[in-house]
């Protein structure tokens, strides 16, 4: 057994390294990403790890679509990590001040009739009857109030369709026809309340969208070398600490939001992610 063991962690010494087993690796190909590619599974992991996320909770999801390529009619599949709308709850119970959420509000019922194609591509129609819209309200406290961020998403804005040929809406929408358009509008309201979880659609927001029209190639045919980012420094680190720790107590920013923009220009090593973090300590002592 130990063999086994220690054949599959030298053919899988780039798992190995990002702390993941063999027993784990099998859940998340079979149950956590099921039919996602083993390469875009890894990228989740590397995703996942750099905002300190619990990938069994599936925060990030792999959302199968179809990508067009520069000067080509040609399309693609490709899985595209996205964030679930778990990702931004967790994200705003970690700002430490998030306040609860109200029950979704929905628009009055309209029944409509939709066309779309049978397997034959002969034209068929089907009425579906849809709130027109849902409106989500989150509350933040800041300082000593708490201060509700409401969103409104309209369903017809919003569901996904059968195929880009039809306009029916796909099983997941006519299914869960009020449950769907809640994500969404809950996903919008927590990006007002808290913009530096990041502005990016949910994968419930994209879920079934057919195709995004995205040149994936660069400009010339040459690959373009790619330059490691430079280190963050512990000068820098010193030299923006009491701007950060007084952004923080205001309510201004979090340690994530800090360490997510600096991530974008810089590496940031964990011992530095752990000063920044740290940070909330001492505004609070």
């Amino acid at each position: 057994m130990s063999n086994q063991l220690t054949e599959w962690q030298e053919q899988n010494k780039f798992l190995v390294a990002r702390g993941i087993d063999e027993s784990t690796w099998g859940a998340l190909c079979s149950s956590i990403y099921p039919g996602a590619n083993p390469d875009s599974i890894v990228m989740a992991i590397d995703y996942c790890k750099a905002r300190k996320l619990d990938i069994m909770l599936k925060p990030v999801h792999l959302v199968p679509m179809s990508i067009k390529a520069a000067g080509s009619d040609k399309y693609e599949m490709r899985d595209v990590p996205m964030p679930g709308v778990g990702l931004y709850r967790i994200q705003a119970s970690r700002s430490g001040d998030y306040a609860g959420s109200d029950e979704p509000e929905f628009g009055p019922l309209i029944t409509q009739e939709f066309t779309g194609q049978d397997y034959n591509k002969k034209e068929i129609k089907k009425t579906f009857t849809y709130p027109e819209w849902c409106k989500y309200t989150v509350y933040k406290l800041i300082g000593d109030r708490v201060v509700g961020f409401s969103a409104k998403e309209y369903w017809l804005e919003n569901y996904a369709t059968q195929s880009k040929y039809s306009e029916m809406p796909n099983a997941m929408w006519a299914k869960r026809i009020y449950g769907q358009l809640a994500k969404c509008t809950e996903a919008q309201a927590l990006r007002k309340a808290w913009p530096e979880i990041g502005q990016e659609p949910t994968a419930e927001e994209m879920e079934g969208k057919h195709y995004i029209e995205r040149d994936i190639t660069p400009a010339k045919s040459e690959p373009k070398a790619i330059q490691a980012l430079p280190a963050y420094s512990q000068d820098q680190v010193n030299d923006n600490a009491n701007k950060w720790a007084n952004a923080i107590q205001a309510g201004k920013a979090t340690p994530e939001s800090i360490i997510n923009m600096i991530s974008s220009k810089y590496t940031v090593s964990e011992e530095i992610a752990n000063q920044i973090e740290n940070l909330t300590q001492e505004v609070s002592a």
